[in-house]
């Protein structure tokens, strides 16, 4: 009789699975497209595009995350965005410039900068790779190196099938 595969990974009760997917904020994500603020959908008008933003009912994005776009090819001024962001302050919960993926990133980087990561000090972790939710993949970069100064070992995966990343000698 053929001896039995035992995962050693997958019973290891010192194996700790760190899930980004745990840390997702919750509120609506929303793509700003400032084109439609533009004359012909290419030029900024200042005096129009400030009507916009007096005009624009802000506290529709109570609570949301704004990834701020302009999807033509216009050249829009830094001050634009600014000013987007400042009528946006009092009620959004983050605004960036740029699509919902960096929007994403930049949520995530700013929550893995925040972590005490001194629990995982010379312990072996699994950084969970499947999740229902939107981590951008840049979001498990930021999570490896500020894991990789404390951790003993890190993998990548399930316990049943992990990839190994880093290994500390």
């Amino acid at each position: 009789m053929a001896d039995e595969i035992i995962n050693r990974v997958a019973n290891n009760e010192n194996l700790i699975t760190f899930d980004l997917e745990e840390y997702y904020p919750e509120g609506e994500r929303v793509l700003f497209d400032i084109k439609d603020w533009l004359f012909e959908g290419l030029l900024l008008r200042e005096k129009d595009f400030r009507k916009h933003v007096v005009d624009h009912e802000w506290r529709q994005y109570k609570d949301n995350y704004i990834a701020l776009i302009c999807s033509t090819e216009a050249i829009i001024p830094g001050w634009a965005y600014l000013l987007l962001t400042s009528a946006l302050v009092p009620f959004a919960k983050k605004v960036v410039v740029g699509t919902l993926d960096t929007l994403e990133t930049i949520i995530y980087n700013e929550i893995i900068n925040n972590l005490d990561v001194s629990a995982y000090q010379d312990k072996l972790l699994i950084i969970k790779g499947c999740s229902k939710k939107p981590v951008p993949d840049g979001a498990y970069i930021f999570l490896l190196q500020k894991l990789q100064p404390v951790a003993k070992s890190i993998m990548y995966g399930e316990a049943c099938s992990s990839v190994p990343l880093f290994k500390r000698k």
